[in-house]
């Protein structure tokens, strides 16, 4: 049974709001202000200092500027830390174009596979539409980063720079999509059309070597050696000469990333804790790494990311960035905006259901750089974002503890860090997901 809106309930309504003087204020607050600034809570932000009790990470920030890149961003922060730890240096930066690059090609093979995959079904199955609403775009996660620099290597960004397309990414994600969508007509036709084997493989080959052109012209060709040259803080100068990039990364950093896990906090009935999930059609490479989550409660993901901080390495993470979050201030805090007392309503719901009706999900990758202990539990986080210096403390921000309780899916530590337990659990078949599950990344 539906009902219509009837001008007498407008009526009512209007009436009501008209006889709370409370709405008034709150009114001209917001029309002059905005939403935000209107419902600015200047407690939080007083609490909201810089200081930190273990604070590892201080070098400069870098900038994805209009791209949705910054997982890899965060990942590389990760692994120069550890480059510049190793080698007694300070900000030394990794090409994120390269493995942009890298990551675009891929993404084009794995498309065209499951295009061929799903060529029977009708073009109206949610398998299909799934695949051609977004054949490629910049997001990823841990896993998606993991597969690119264990097939690639790294790069230092003098060897490959970011370009006017990666900077600003939304004209090469239109017409590379183009060119997958129109290829998919057609592999689907030759499906259809019952093409020999050897005929299609040519077909995707072909394909193939146009988007390595297409992705050549906008963002520069991908260099197969590199020169490895820095000085040190003793001003000392070390040059390692024509090095390929996986010898880069295998040679000479000290980091695997496949040490690393991603642990996920979704307190939701349809996704117990201590089961190891995987999300279906979320990959970026065909024989890439698995996209595995293990779901662990909060306070076993802190402990976690604590023991790695205090070990003296950063922590990759993701969450729901814009969240509660005054971007120039560079604060993220639970408390930060009074939405609630503004409108006079209830917004609140359980960190389970707003995953699952969408309202929050993983929509950014960072990097945590320190922690706040006050009797060795956690007040806040030090966080390295890849926005540039001009917002927080140059390019950091600082996260309250409630905000991490709430707001934060996924970080991914070194296995050495889990219990026992939680080791013992990695190694159990994954359940898997379907695409549309939030903690997709590439949907």
């Amino acid at each position: 049974m539906t009902n219509e809106l009837t001008f007498d309930q407008i009526n009512n309504m209007q009436e009501q709001f008209n006889n709370d003087r409370a709405n008034e204020i709150a009114q001209t607050a917001a029309t002059t202000n905005g939403i935000f600034k209107a419902s600015e809570n200047i407690r939080a932000i007083d609490d909201a200092n810089f200081n930190f009790s273990i604070d590892i990470d201080s070098h400069k920030v870098t900038n994805q500027n209009q791209s949705g890149r910054c997982w890899m961003f965060a990942c590389l922060n990760v692994i120069r830390f550890q480059l510049e730890k190793q080698y007694n240096i300070e900000n030394f930066e990794l090409s994120q174009n390269y493995l942009f690059f890298y990551d675009k090609l891929e993404k084009a093979n794995y498309f065209y596979q499951n295009i061929l995959q799903t060529a029977t079904e009708p073009i109206s199955s949610r398998d299909v539409q799934f695949l051609i609403n977004s054949p490629q775009q910049d997001g990823g996660d841990w896993n998606l980063i993991i597969s690119l620099v264990e097939k690639y290597g790294v790069v230092p960004i003098y060897e490959m720079n970011d370009s006017s397309c990666s900077i600003t990414s939304a004209e090469l994600n239109t017409m590379l999509n183009r060119k997958l969508r129109r290829d998919a007509v057609e592999l689907r036709q030759l499906v259809k059309d019952n093409a020999t084997e050897s005929t299609i493989k040519d077909y995707i080959e072909k394909s193939l070597s146009e988007v390595y052109r297409l992705l050549s012209i906008a963002l520069g060709t991908p260099p197969k050696t590199i020169d490895f040259t820095f000085r040190d803080k003793d001003k000392k100068y070390t040059s390692y000469q024509g090095l390929t990039p996986q010898q880069l990364y295998t040679d000479y950093i000290d980091i695997d990333v496949t040490d690393y896990v991603g642990l996920i906090n979704v307190p939701a009935e349809n996704m117990p804790f201590g089961k190891v999930y995987e999300v279906a059609l979320s990959g970026n490479m065909v024989g890439g790494t698995p996209n595995r989550y293990l779901n662990i409660k909060m306070d076993e993901l802190k402990q976690a990311t604590i023991k790695q901080l205090k070990a003296g390495e950063p922590v990759w993470f993701g969450c729901d960035v814009l969240k509660h979050f005054d971007r120039q201030k560079g604060i993220m805090s639970h408390d930060l905006y009074k939405f609630e007392e503004l409108f006079n309503m209830d917004f609140s719901m359980t960190k389970g259901d707003r995953f699952n009706y969408k309202e929050s999900l993983p929509t950014h990758a960072m990097v945590i750089g320190g922690v706040n202990l006050v009797d060795d539990m956690p007040t806040k986080w030090k966080v390295e974002n890849s926005w540039g210096e001009k917002i927080g403390d140059q390019g950091y921000c600082v996260m309250d503890d409630k905000w991490m309780d709430e707001f934060v899916f996924e970080v991914v530590v070194k296995k050495d860090y889990l219990t026992e337990d939680l080791k013992q659990a990695l190694v159990t078949e994954p359940v898997e997901l379907p695409f549309w599950n939030p903690m997709n990344p590439i949907a």
